[in-house]
């Protein structure tokens, strides 16, 4: 089995992620949802010159990319090649979960969840009637597609193992960029998930580039096979470095990173991994967005333009709850 964190929980009393394994009595969907929020600082207030909505909205922006690409991830099991890639499939997933609930639960403090409150599934009752839905349950499980605020990559099929591979390794390379700048961010509740986020990515990253050197470097199916899902993710690849409003503002107060300040990084990582994998990178167009030259921008999954494989997603992801809102175990 894959182990890639062997830090010691006790030693960490203060960290944002030390309750989540610790579920209440109002057991809901996700294992231990029931965190404290005290101690995660879930409830901290925005920092300083920091607009509340702006920041909900890039918790949604960090949250979406980590959950839907978990739920993708999860696909995967009891399906991979090996069982140790099945174990190692489910361990990035339940750490981007992990990622996601934290997020998820900061964007609902501030304000994100209260919209996707209206409907049976959150009515309140007195007494022993139903009790209100935490904000990470409500921002995942009723929200539609055009809510969900996730770059495009990540909603996309993982089609074989060989594009699966292409898919962690592109992702988890931005993302680990990314999360590194966090780790400086003004807004407690991200710089801590980023502080812990470094360390799962760092591995997801090492795990993806070791199998893309096995496979691109290996037998003439395999390698034929790496670069075909190369390939296919890569025209997703160039909305990752496009800066949204809400980052450009917040990046300006020291909350977020220009997700243009990355590339650089994540070039240098394909550059070192895809020669020695006997890969050739893709020059391919750009696919995931609307707009371009002749708009301000271009629009694509953090404005909630999405391709139809998030709604195959979220059918999977959200049927469960939504025929069953009250339920607990």
């Amino acid at each position: 089995m894959h182990s890639h964190d062997d830090t010691n929980p006790a030693e960490h009393d203060d960290n944002v992620y030390d309750a989540l394994a610790t579920a209440d009595d109002d057991g809901r969907w996700a294992f231990g949802t029931g965190f404290d929020a005290g101690t995660a600082e879930i409830d901290a207030p925005a920092p300083e010159g920091v607009d509340r909505d702006d920041l909900a909205a890039y918790c949604l922006m960090l949250a979406d990319d980590a959950l839907i690409a978990s739920q993708r991830l999860a696909g995967w099991t009891a399906k991979a090649p090996e069982l140790e890639e099945d174990v190692a499939l489910a361990n990035i997933a339940l750490d981007l979960l992990g990622q996601a609930r934290v997020l998820l639960s900061r964007a609902g403090h501030l304000g994100a969840a209260e919209p996707f409150r209206a409907g049976p599934w959150d009515a309140q009752r007195s007494g022993a009637g139903r009790l209100r839905q935490d904000d990470e349950d409500v921002l995942t499980y009723f929200r539609d597609d055009r809510a969900f605020r996730n770059v495009t990559l990540v909603e996309t099929d993982l089609g074989d193992f060989g594009r699966t591979i292409a898919w962690i390794l592109l992702l988890s390379s931005w993302r680990l960029a990314l999360m590194q700048r966090l780790t400086a961010s003004r807004d407690p509740v991200i710089a801590a998930v980023a502080g812990k986020a470094v360390k799962e990515l760092t591995y997801h990253r090492d795990y993806a580039a070791q199998w893309t050197l096995r496979l691109g470097d290996g037998t003439e199916l395999s390698h034929a096979r790496m670069q075909a899902g190369l390939d296919a993710v890569w025209p997703f690849v160039e909305e990752l470095f496009l800066p949204h409003d809400v980052e450009r503002r917040l990046a300006d107060v020291g909350v977020a990173v220009d997700p243009a300040e990355l590339r650089a990084e994540v070039d240098a990582v394909l550059e070192q991994v895809l020669p020695v994998a006997t890969l050739t990178r893709p020059e391919r167009p750009a696919v995931g967005l609307v707009g371009g030259q002749r708009h301000r921008r271009s629009w694509g999954g953090r404005d909630g333009v999405h391709t139809e494989s998030l709604g195959t997603v979220l059918a999977v992801m959200q049927s469960l709850a939504r025929a069953h809102p009250e339920a607990t175990w």
